[in-house]
């Protein structure tokens, strides 16, 4: 048997632990011991950003917002759909999940973070929001587990009421929400739609072909 080497470690602002492991060729973060991601099973992360950005492709100078870059799947999703000319940006709480998916020692996003349509931000995504009203074509926010399962207590006020409201005034007129989830959760998809918010909720597999699934948040501005 393989051994799971622990390549990283570190604290969130409210103390959790992250670990980065590797195992027989696979990546996974840990949060407090429990899997929080793994490469091995990312399909829900590539459809979050093609849901999000492929109604977008053809939106000249297209700006985009990722909260928390994880492994990076989401990002390189986001890449392929993308024209030339945009930008993506992305928010990150941790410092040393951006240097390890940074890192070309591992297998994980260096190429991707070297493309000049990416931004790396060091900041709670919250802060992002605030600072760019009106700022982004699309949102895509895959912060811990979701609103339902989340595991680092720091996550919690963006999908709250105000988290909510901070999210709505970062997005242009004809953008999209889309939230990743561990679960369903109908109170969260209650709070969107009292948010003024149309919503579509898709469960996607976390793999192509076995695995859990995973739920997907599309919320769109309702058309007044």
């Amino acid at each position: 048997m393989k051994p799971l080497e622990r390549l990283g470690e570190a604290r969130t602002p409210n103390g959790t632990v992250l670990a980065l492991y590797r195992h027989d060729g696979a990546y996974l973060i840990k949060a407090d011991g429990v899997e929080l991601m793994s490469t091995r099973r990312h399909l829900s992360e590539d459809r979050l950003a093609a849901v999000a950005c492929a109604p977008i492709k053809q939106v000249a100078s297209a700006r985009v917002l990722i909260g928390g870059l994880g492994l990076g799947f989401t990002l390189r999703a986001a890449l392929r759909e993308l024209a030339d000319d945009a930008e993506v940006v992305v928010a990150e709480l941790v410092a040393e999940v951006i240097t390890w998916n940074a890192d070309p020692a591992f297998d994980l996003s260096a190429e991707a973070m070297r493309d000049p349509r990416v931004r790396m931000v060091h900041d709670d995504v919250v802060n992002v929001l605030r600072h760019n009203p009106n700022g982004f074509d699309a949102i895509m926010l895959d912060t811990d587990n979701g609103p339902d399962g989340m595991l680092m207590s720091e996550n919690a006020r963006l999908y709250a009421v105000r988290g909510i409201a901070l999210t709505v005034a970062a997005l242009r007129a004809t953008g999209s929400i889309v939230y990743w989830s561990v679960g369903d959760d109908p109170g969260f998809a209650g709070a969107l739609t009292h948010a003024g918010l149309v919503v579509e909720t898709r469960r996607v597999r976390a793999h192509d072909t076995a695995g859990p699934m995973h739920t997907l948040y599309v919320a769109t501005p309702r058309r007044r």
